[in-house]
């Protein structure tokens, strides 16, 4: 007799809000929710909305500046071509280190990260160097209102940069087989991010700072 009862499966019901839940084999549907943003992440994305906020207000605040007569143009120095360079090659080499990573070469891993933290620091000199060079044609933050801008765009970002190669050098000392897991690789992408942000940013500056 037990062989010829058949079991009826079970029904799909309504709750009280109307909504159709399933039984016991699963007839209904299920809510499906995305998985939380790291928080990591998530306050990334949050710092660089208000670096951009940030610049943006500057950058406004420059072209406007510049239709104004009071304007004073001053010369470009030449070292910001090899800076700007050092700061391409940078962000391809950071690449070349992820690609270490997610092959679990260690020492290519390192190798890169070190040339991407040589590369990010003459970044840096470069920019002091551009510095000194309108220090020395007589140009210094007060200036006039085109030597200002120049020089406080151009700190504000090279010490959002300088925090960029600290979080690249914690990774450089915690690249050991010991600690090359997922934390590693999470530390890695997100310093990448902000060192790819950090690069598009620089560009437009530059392109700004060419521009007449």
């Amino acid at each position: 007799m037990a062989a010829l009862i058949q079991r009826k499966p079970t029904e799909p019901y309504e709750d009280t809000n109307g909504r159709a839940r399933g039984g016991s084999n699963d007839g209904g549907r299920r809510e499906l929710s995305d998985p939380p943003i790291p928080s990591a992440q998530l306050g990334l994305w949050l710092f660089m909305m208000a670096v951009t906020m940030l610049f943006a207000g500057f950058a406004s605040a420059y072209i406007i500046s510049r239709r104004g007569q009071a304007w004073l143009d001053i010369p470009r120095p030449t070292v910001l071509w090899y800076s700007t360079s050092l700061l391409l090659l940078s962000s391809g080499t950071l690449e070349m280190a992820r690609r270490a990573l997610r092959r679990s070469q260690l020492p290519a891993l390192k190798g890169w990260l070190s040339l991407t933290t040589l590369f990010g620091l003459s970044f840096i000199i470069g920019q002091l160097e551009a510095w000194r060079q309108l220090r020395a044609a007589g140009l210094y933050l007060p200036t006039n209102q085109h030597s200002s801008f120049f020089y406080l765009l151009t700190g504000m970002h090279g010490l959002h940069f300088l925090g960029g190669i600290a979080v690249l050098l914690y990774a450089l000392f915690q690249a050991a087989p010991a600690t090359a897991g997922q934390a590693l690789r999470g530390r890695i992408n997100l310093c990448a991010v902000y060192w790819h942000f950090l690069t598009g940013l620089w560009l437009y500056l530059f392109w700004l700072f060419l521009s007449r």
